[in-house]
């Protein structure tokens, strides 16, 4: 009969595994890699996300390693952009291609438009395109409608983003800069070919260090892709497999960490987008349902920073920039303790000297609604 976890035992893990219990000395690149990729939606949470994991993390070591094509924004797992290392990317991107393939099937926008029109044709003219130069979606969507002028610009566009490993190329992203979303094929940007002999086994180990204990349907969750039970179900023989209070199945690497329900969690502040909390089917493990509710129900699709007080969301930040300055605003969903919010304050202070340097800064925690 396989062990039990409780709630407490999996939010611990999954910090552990998220280097967020305490603070490690892993460079950039190696921490970007540990966590398969930070998912990248808006250009600068990447950043937040490795300040709150790295010791004495600085801005410019990220964007000289997207500079220097060690680090890529890319589309992959969900359909979304994450920041990978260049040598994941060769190997997740061709992985992921079912997932592309369904959306251009599927997707709702862009199908109707796209039904007719050789995607294939759509792919190889794309590519020559890119091969000349970056170019941006629009500009890229512009130049494929001179050959398929009844066919939207922006579907073509899209297409060419499912069709293809597009990466977006600095300076968009880079810290202290700013630039359009402009893109060239992996192998163009990087020199080097996909990698096309990986498989679906080496994405459940990867996903499992990252984000364990975790069930199939947990992996399918942060993956975008399905009909991975079978997958796990092969590599079952060299896992732990345990079960949930619930009763549901987990599987993990024999020794991965899986420290102490009792190990303290200091408060931390979590970036926008960040995957540790869009990366399992349950996400009960860090986020409570009242916390939930107000985390997704932000509009216009934006995902909030987050407070995570003994390991679980209990709050939402975000910076306030003004003439003035910058002013860091939390809001606590609940009340916090004098001993969090005193932790709070300070790595609050961190926080926001990193965001705007030496600045005039203020903290402001809101009133509990």
């Amino acid at each position: 009969m396989p062990d039990t976890l409780g709630q407490r035992a999996l939010n611990r893990a999954l910090l552990a595994r998220q280097l967020l219990l305490r603070r490690t000395k892993l460079t950039p690149l190696e921490a970007v890699r540990h966590l398969c990729g930070l998912q990248a939606q808006a250009p600068f949470p990447p950043y937040y996300g490795l300040w709150s994991r790295l010791h004495g993390f600085r801005p410019e070591q990220l964007g000289q390693l997207l500079l220097d094509r060690q680090v890529v924004r890319i589309a992959l797992m969900r359909g979304t952009v994450h920041l990978v290392t260049a040598d994941d990317c060769r190997w997740l991107r061709p992985l992921l291609q079912p997932l592309f393939d369904g959306d251009l099937r599927t997707n709702a926008t862009y199908k109707k438009s796209l039904a007719p029109v050789d995607l294939s044709a759509v792919a190889e003219r794309a590519r020559a395109l890119l091969a000349e130069e970056p170019r941006t979606p629009a500009a890229l969507g512009k130049e494929l409608a001179r050959v398929w002028p009844d066919t939207p610009a922006a579907a073509l566009a899209h297409a060419a983003r499912g069709l293809l490993p597009l990466v977006q190329v600095p300076p968009r992203a880079v810290w202290g800069r700013s630039g359009r979303t402009t893109l060239a094929t992996a192998e163009d940007w990087l020199g080097r070919p996909l990698e096309r002999n990986a498989s679906l086994d080496d994405l459940v180990l990867r996903y499992l260090a990252a984000f364990g204990p975790a069930s199939v349907a947990d992996v399918q969750a942060w993956s975008g892709l399905t009909r991975l039970g079978e997958v796990v179900d092969r590599l079952r023989p060299q896992l732990r497999v345990f079960r949930t209070e619930q009763g549901r199945e987990v599987f993990d690497l024999p020794e991965a960490p899986r420290p102490d329900p009792a190990t303290p969690a200091p408060p931390r502040f979590i970036a926008e987008f960040d995957n540790l909390l869009l990366s399992h089917a349950d996400r009960t493990r860090v986020l409570p349902e009242d916390a939930r509710k107000r985390v997704f129900g932000v509009p216009n699709g934006v995902f909030p920073g987050t407070v995570l007080v003994d390991g679980l969301v209990r709050g939402g930040w975000r910076i306030a920039r003004s003439r003035a300055g910058a002013t860091l605003e939390v809001e606590p969903y609940a009340r916090f303790s004098t001993k969090d919010r005193d932790a709070l304050e300070s790595a609050g202070a961190r926080l926001v000297r990193f965001a705007v340097g030496e600045d005039a800064w203020d903290i402001r925690f809101a009133a509990v609604a």
